[in-house]
C-alpha cells in the first residue's frame, strides 16, 4: 500500500538525500551539509559525477554513497529510505548537448524529477530543495529579472525542463502537502568544474596556447556565482524560510560578459601573446540567452550576502580549474 506523507510522520529520520551529489555544484552541498553537522547519502550514476570530488570523505561515518540512476524508480525509493530533506541536483549538466539528443533534457530532469517525487511519496519524505536555473526565463524583456516575471517562455530545452519540474514539484506541494525550496541559479562556477565557458576556454588554450576561439561576438552578458556562495545560500534558505514553496533566484546582483571571462582567462593562465578571436552573431549556439541578468533582492532580504561578485567568482574559478586541467 502506498504510504502518504502523513502516515509517514512517526518514520526515524536522520540523514539529507544528495542526487547528483558527486557533480560538480552536489559535491560542494556535500561539503555544506557535512560541515553543518548532517550525515549526507549520495544518489548519482556518476554520468558526469567524479569519485574524486567525494574522495575526501571517503571511510567517513556521515557520507553514504549510492550508484544508481534517477530513471530507475526502485532505486530511487531504496535510497529514498530514512531521509529527511531531498537535494535534488541531478540534471544534464550541458544546456548545449539537448541540441544534439533532444530528449536528454526531458529523460535526466523532468522524468528523473518525476520519480524523485513518486519516490518521496512512497517514502513518506516531505521536504525537497531543487536545483532550478535562470534558463527558465527565456530572453526575459525585464532586467535583473525577479521571481514574480512571466509569462516565462524559455528557450532552450536544458530551461524548458527545468520550468516542467518546478511545476510537478509545486503540484506535488499542494496535492501532497510537500515543503519545497527552489533555486533559479544564475551561472554557478568554481572548483570541480566539469563544463562552461571557463572550462571550454581553459581546454581550448591547452590544446593552442597561442589563440582562443571565443563562440558568438562575445558581449553575451550574465550573472555569475561561486559554487561556495551558492550551496550556502541553498542551505541558508532551506533553514530560514518556511513557506510551502519558498522560490528565489540565487545570484550574486551584478554581471560579467564573455568577453572579460576570456580576458580573465587568459590574464590567470600567464600566457602571452593570445589572440582572442570571436565567432561573430549575439550567442553562441542555439539555445543560448545572450544576456541574463537576475533580481536577488529577494534572497538579500532574508540575510543572505555573497563573499563574491561575478568577475571574483571567475578569476577564483579560472585559478582553480588551470590548476585541476593543467595548463
Amino acid at each position: 500500500m502506498v504510504l502518504t506523507y502523513l502516515q509517514n510522520k512517526l518514520r526515524v529520520k536522520n540523514m539529507d538525500l544528495v542526487t547528483g551529489g558527486a557533480g560538480f555544484i552536489g559535491s560542494h552541498l556535500v561539503d555544506a551539509l557535512v560541515a553543518q553537522g548532517k550525515s549526507v547519502r549520495v544518489l548519482d550514476n556518476f554520468s558526469s559525477g567524479r569519485e574524486e570530488f567525494l574522495a575526501h570523505h571517503n571511510g567517513t561515518a556521515n557520507v553514504e554513497i549510492i550508484r544508481a540512476d534517477l530513471l530507475d524508480p526502485e532505486s530511487v525509493k531504496k535510497a529514498m529510505q530514512g531521509i529527511d530533506t531531498v537535494h535534488h541536483l541531478a540534471a544534464n549538466p550541458d544546456i548545449r548537448l539537448g541540441t544534439e539528443v533532444t530528449d536528454t533534457d526531458l529523460r535526466q530532469g523532468t522524468v528523473a524529477t518525476y520519480n524523485v517525487l513518486e519516490a518521496m511519496r512512497c517514502e513518506g519524505v516531505s521536504c525537497i530543495s531543487f536545483s532550478s536555473s535562470s534558463a527558465i526565463y527565456g530572453e526575459a524583456s525585464i532586467m535583473p529579472t525577479p521571481e514574480t516575471y512571466g509569462p516565462v517562455k524559455p528557450i532552450s530545452l536544458y530551461g524548458a525542463s527545468k520550468l516542467a519540474s518546478e511545476a510537478l514539484i509545486t503540484a506535488w506541494c499542494g496535492t501532497f502537502g510537500a515543503k519545497a525550496w527552489v533555486h533559479r541559479f544564475a551561472n554557478i562556477v568554481g572548483p570541480r568544474g566539469t563544463h562552461g565557458v571557463i572550462f571550454d576556454f581553459i581546454h581550448k588554450l591547452k590544446n593552442d596556447p597561442t589563440r582562443l576561439e571565443v563562440l558568438g561576438n562575445g558581449l553575451q552578458e550574465k550573472s555569475y556565482m561561486s559554487a561556495e556562495d551558492c550551496v550556502r545560500a541553498m542551505v541558508h534558505l532551506v533553514g530560514n524560510t518556511s513557506e510551502d514553496v519558498n522560490l528565489y533566484n540565487l545570484g550574486t546582483g551584478d554581471t560579467c560578459s564573455v568577453r572579460r571571462i576570456a580576458e580573465i582567462v587568459v590574464e590567470e593562465s600567464g600566457l602571452e601573446g593570445v589572440s582572442i578571436e570571436y565567432t561573430g552573431g549575439d550567442r553562441g549556439w542555439a539555445g543560448d540567452v545572450p544576456k541574463t541578468s537576475l533580481d536577488v533582492e529577494y534572497l538579500f532580504s532574508t540575510g543572505f550576502v555573497p563573499e563574491m561578485q561575478s568577475e571574483a567568482a571567475i578569476r577564483h574559478t579560472a585559478r582553480a580549474l588551470i590548476d585541476e586541467i593543467g595548463l
